[in-house]
């Protein structure tokens, strides 16, 4: 499984995930993506965590954005 990671500090920050990157559970804005049996599940940071544990074990991808949402503050 891969796992995203954070850069370096100064380093410039390019994410993947957009403003038109919907959950799949509740359609807020997709901080996590997710590949499951090849095909991509984007949650929100709520229901990407409600639902990590299970994802987790059968995923084959995790992308995590959810810090993006302190660096607003």
């Amino acid at each position: 499984m891969t796992t995203s990671t954070p850069t370096e500090m100064g380093a410039v920050l390019e994410y993947r995930l957009t403003a038109a990157d919907r959950c799949d559970s509740c359609g807020a804005q997709a901080y996590i993506a997710a590949e499951v049996n090849g095909s991509e599940l984007l949650f929100c940071a709520h229901h990407g965590r409600k639902y990590e544990e299970k994802l987790r074990s059968v995923a084959t991808s995790w992308h995590d954005e959810t810090a993006r949402l302190a660096e607003s503050n």
